[in-house]
C-alpha cells in the first residue's frame, strides 16, 4: 500500500503549489481591496474629521434686522472652525433662540462648510407697565424690558399689576390681548393719523379707556363693540374737527344708551368744559 502511494504522488509533482497559487490568486484581489478600503477610510478621518476638510468656514445669518450677528456669534456654543459634522446644532438653535427679540430660529449645515441661521425677529407693538417698561409683541408675548438703546416710540398699556401678572398670566393674557387687539382695530381704521394713541389702560370694571392725540383726550370705550364703537368715534372725531373743536373727554361707553356719545370739550385754554350728549351715533353737541 506505501508504495503505490507514494509512486501516485510523485507522479504529480507540483500539485500542492499549484493549489496554493489559485487559493492566492482569489484571495490577494480581496486582500487588495480591503486595504485599499482601509487606507481611504483612514485618510478620509485624517482629512475630513482631524483635517480642516468639513470645519465650519463661515456661518450666515438670515433675517436681522435689530440682533446683530455678534451678538448671536457670542451666544452660540458652535464656532468657526468646529467640525460641521460633529456640532451638536440642537443645543446651539437653543442658546440663539434665548435672545429676547427672537420669536424662532432654525439652524442647517451647508456645504461648503457653513452654518445657515435662519431667524424670525420679534415685532414690538406696544409697552405693557409691570411696575417697569416691557415690550410687547402682536402676540401678546412680553418679552424684554424696554431700553434706551431700543428706541420705540409706543403706546402703553396699564392698569396690570406686576404681581398679578406673574401668579395669574393666564387669565390676564386674554386682557392684555384685548388691548393689542384695540390698537390694531385703531391702526386699521385709520385712526392713527388723526390721533395716534399713546397710552391704552385696561380695567376689569369700566373696560378700556384710552389717550390720543396730541392733547391727548381721552376716549372711554368701556367693554365690547369695539369695532361699532370706533366707528362712531372716528364720525364724531371729523364732525369735531370740521367745526374747529377739540375734544377732552369722549364717553363710549353708556350701557344703556350704546348708541349715543358724550363729548366733554376742551376749552380754548385746554382746561375742559362742561359735558355734550350726542342723541346720534355720530352727533354731539
Amino acid at each position: 500500500m506505501r508504495g503505490p502511494n507514494r509512486r501516485k504522488i510523485d507522479r504529480v509533482p507540483g500539485e500542492r503549489r499549484r493549489k496554493l497559487a489559485r487559493a492566492a490568486r482569489l484571495v490577494l484581489p480581496a486582500l487588495v481591496a480591503a486595504s485599499s478600503v482601509a487606507a481611504v477610510g483612514w485618510l478620509a478621518f485624517r482629512h475630513g474629521v482631524e483635517g480642516d476638510l468639513l470645519r465650519i468656514r463661515e456661518i450666515r445669518f438670515e433675517g436681522l434686522a435689530r440682533v446683530t450677528p455678534e451678538e448671536l456669534l457670542e451666544l452660540s456654543p458652535v464656532h468657526r472652525g468646529d467640525h460641521l459634522l460633529l456640532s451638536d446644532l440642537g443645543p446651539a438653535q437653543a442658546a440663539l433662540a434665548r435672545h429676547p427679540w427672537l420669536a424662532s430660529v432654525e439652524v442647517r449645515r451647508r456645504l461648503p462648510p457653513a452654518l445657515e441661521v435662519r431667524v424670525v425677529e420679534r415685532r414690538a407693538v406696544a409697552l405693557v407697565d409691570l411696575n417697569g417698561l416691557y415690550l410687547v409683541d402682536e402676540r401678546g408675548e412680553v418679552f424684554k424690558r424696554a431700553a434706551p438703546g431700543d428706541g420705540l416710540d409706543l403706546p402703553v398699556i396699564t392698569g396690570l399689576a406686576r404681581e398679578d401678572w406673574v401668579d395669574r398670566r393666564s387669565e390676564l393674557q386674554p386682557v392684555l390681548q384685548g388691548a393689542l387687539g384695540l390698537l390694531a382695530r385703531w391702526r386699521e381704521r385709520g385712526l392713527e393719523k388723526r390721533a395716534p394713541l399713546s397710552q391704552i389702560r385696561i380695567d376689569p370694571v369700566y373696560g378700556a379707556t384710552a389717550w390720543a392725540g396730541e392733547q391727548g383726550f381721552e376716549v372711554r370705550l368701556g367693554h365690547g363693540d369695539l369695532a361699532e364703537k370706533l366707528s362712531r368715534l372716528e364720525r364724531v372725531l371729523a364732525a369735531l374737527e370740521a367745526e374747529g373743536q377739540k375734544p377732552e373727554v369722549l364717553h363710549l361707553d353708556n350701557r344703556r344708551r350704546p348708541e349715543w356719545v358724550a363729548v366733554r370739550m376742551a376749552s380754548a385754554g385746554g382746561v375742559g368744559g362742561g359735558p355734550v350728549s350726542g342723541g346720534s351715533p355720530a352727533g354731539s353737541r
